[in-house]
């Protein structure tokens, strides 16, 4: 089979492969469409902190099940899925509370044995697997992953209908959370990003403000004047210098900051914005599997058009292309999908 490797920092490979070989619990599906993640941009650039290059990509997929193991009972040939891509291991806090994403060991696509999911074949244990409803095609199939982000993040914030949502970033993460918390009855939404493109996805998908923070040098005052006030709710989809403490500026006194993006290095942060106005700072990770079900609830719903994220489908040929302008921002790029035709 194909796969997509990336082979060194900033180098991308389509290789020829075996095919997993399948064990007892697992499911073999045939790869329809795959998503680059930003997480799958930190490998690329030699930067994740334990997937590391030589390795296949990717994550987030949808496909159709063509061979069962043999104590596999809820699917069969035929299954159209995807799959949460995250197991908790060993005897960690995580897998004694049920909160996967607090498990210090984690096996993911790509790490150990487990190999990454752009390819033109996928192995996972039949716990991880989804099966998708019938209206829900294999491209929004391939958003369940990064949406489960989103409401994982909605519901560390404790989302109420009459919150003032403020969230900073409007890649990929950042549109899926603000249809998060639009699935959880917001109506009141500001969006940041310095891009305009990206500014008219959040726009499209039912931001009720949008900010170019590049343009505006004073954009923190404007957006709490058109606000009439601060925010109730405020989520770091970017992991850029000093957005932390622009996102406590946002913030009311007593609300909160959630942190979704990944962060490299330190971040500063005015402690005594933080602590004398009792604003809270909460570090999310991923998501569990009541995260995952209510995003595919949201796609099957089709209330909220999340397919508006998507703003490529390239061939398994113009993957390295996909890596490059996702990294570099650049054709207009949101979410890019793989597709896997054949």
């Amino acid at each position: 089979m194909k796969a997509v490797y990336v082979d060194a920092p900033e180098s991308i490979k389509v290789k020829e492969v075996e095919v997993p070989t399948l064990k007892d619990n697992e499911v073999l599906i045939k790869v329809k469409a795959a998503g680059i993640c930003g997480s799958d941009i930190h490998t690329y650039k030699g930067l994740h902190p334990f997937r590391k290059p030589p390795v296949i990509i990717g994550h987030e997929i949808a496909g159709e099940v063509v061979e069962v193991g043999s104590s596999v009972t809820d699917f069969s040939a035929g299954d159209r899925v995807t799959v949460e891509p995250q197991i908790g291991t060993g005897e960690s806090e995580g897998v004694m509370t049920g909160n996967i994403n607090y498990s210090d060991e984690r096996l993911a696509p790509g790490i150990g044995e487990w190999l990454g999911a752009m390819a033109e074949y996928f192995v996972s244990p039949e716990s991880q697997v989804i099966k998708l409803p019938d209206s829900v095609d294999y491209d929004r199939g391939v958003l369940v992953e990064p949406l489960a982000v989103g409401v994982h993040a909605a519901y560390k914030a404790d989302i109420k209908p009459t919150d003032r949502v403020a969230i900073i970033g409007s890649g990929p993460i950042g549109l899926l959370t603000l249809a998060a918390v639009k699935h959880r009855g917001v109506e009141t939404t500001l969006v940041t990003d310095v891009l305009d493109y990206s500014l008219d996805v959040a726009e499209e998908m039912g931001a009720t403000m949008t900010v170019n923070s590049a343009r505006d040098g004073n954009w923190i005052e404007n957006a709490k004047s058109a606000l009439g006030g601060s925010f109730d709710k405020v989520f770091v989809t970017a992991g850029v210098r000093g957005i932390i403490d622009q996102s406590l500026s946002l913030l009311r006194k007593g609300g909160k900051v959630i942190t979704v993006a990944m962060f490299n290095g330190s971040q500063e942060v005015n402690i005594e914005n933080l602590q004398q106005n009792e604003k809270e700072i909460i570090g999310c990770m991923t998501y569990n599997r009541p995260d995952t079900d209510e995003a595919v609830q949201i796609i099957e719903e089709d209330k909220i058009p999340v397919n508006k994220v998507i703003s490529h489908r390239l061939s398994l040929d113009e993957a390295d292309y996909g890596f490059k302008i996702v990294d570099k921002k650049e054709d207009e790029s949101v979410k890019v999908l793989v597709k896997f035709d054949s």
